[in-house]
C-alpha cells in the first residue's frame, strides 16, 4: 500500500492545538448543527451538501469542517468526500441502541447514589417529584408542568452520572444526551406519560433512599425499558 508522505512542517502543524478563535467558531458551528438536527432544519437521516449546510445554517468553510470532524467521531454523521453529509437517522436501532448504552452507565450510577449519594440531595429530589406528581393530577400539563418534569429528568439522570466520579463517563454521558434528544424528538409528551415517568423516577429515588443499591439498579432498567417502549409506541 501506497504511503503518503508527510512533512515535518505539516507534523508540526497537526500536533499544535489550534488557535482559540478557531476553536470558539468550531464550537459554534457544532452547536449550530446540532440545534439543525433538533429544530428539524436538518431532517433525521439527511443527506446534505457542504455548500447547502454552510447556506442553510450561516456557517463559514472552515468551523463547518471542523464541526464536523467532530460529529463524526461522535458517530452524528458520516462526511463522504465530494459526495455528501450524512446524518444520522432517529430510527429503531438507534433508540435500542442508545437506552442500551444509557444502561450500562447508568445502572452502575444508581447503586452508587443508593451507596454514596447525600441523603439531602436525594430527599430533595423526592419532594419535587412528588410536588409535580400532584400538580400534575389536580391541573394537568402544561407548558410549565412540561418543562420541570424535563429538569426532573436531567437532575435525576445527572445525578446517577456524577455519583460514579468519573470524568471519562461525564464526557460520553454528555455526547449521550444527543443521541437521547434526537430519539425523543417525536414523542408526544401526555399527562399520563409523565405521571408514569415521574413514579418511575420515584422508585428509583425511594431505593436510594432505603439505601437499597439492587432496588434502585432494579428500578432504573425497568425504567429505561418502559421508556424505550413509549418511544417505540409500544405504551
Amino acid at each position: 500500500m501506497a504511503r503518503t508522505k508527510i512533512s515535518h512542517s505539516e507534523t508540526e502543524t497537526a500536533a499544535s492545538p489550534p488557535p482559540k478563535e478557531t476553536q470558539g467558531l468550531a464550537e459554534q458551528a457544532y452547536r449550530a448543527i446540532l440545534q439543525g438536527l433538533f429544530d428539524r432544519t436538518i431532517p433525521s437521516g439527511a443527506e446534505l451538501s457542504q455548500s447547502l449546510l454552510m447556506k442553510r445554517l450561516g456557517i463559514t468553510v472552515q468551523p463547518l469542517r471542523d464541526a464536523l470532524r467532530t460529529m463524526e467521531a461522535e458517530g452524528l454523521v458520516s462526511i463522504h468526500s465530494r459526495s455528501c453529509i450524512r446524518f444520522i437517522k432517529a430510527d429503531l436501532e438507534l433508540s435500542r441502541s442508545t437506552y442500551q448504552f444509557r444502561s450500562l452507565l447508568e445502572r452502575p450510577g444508581a447503586r452508587a447514589l443508593a451507596e454514596t449519594g447525600e441523603a439531602s440531595d436525594i430527599e430533595e429530589m423526592l419532594a419535587d417529584h412528588r410536588a409535580l406528581i400532584a400538580d400534575l393530577e389536580e391541573n394537568g400539563l402544561h407548558a410549565e408542568q412540561e418543562a420541570r418534569l424535563k429538569e426532573m429528568e436531567e437532575r435525576l439522570h445527572g445525578a446517577l452520572i456524577t455519583a460514579l466520579r468519573n470524568p471519562l463517563i461525564e464526557i460520553t454521558a454528555r455526547r449521550l444526551k444527543n443521541y437521547v434528544t434526537l430519539v425523543r424528538l417525536d414523542r408526544l409528551v401526555t399527562t399520563p406519560l409523565a405521571l408514569r415517568t415521574l413514579r418511575e423516577h420515584l422508585e428509583i429515588l425511594e431505593a436510594c433512599a432505603r439505601r437499597d443499591a439492587d432496588a434502585a439498579e432494579a428500578a432504573l432498567a425497568m425504567h429505561f425499558k418502559q421508556a424505550l417502549q413509549r418511544i417505540l409506541g409500544m405504551e
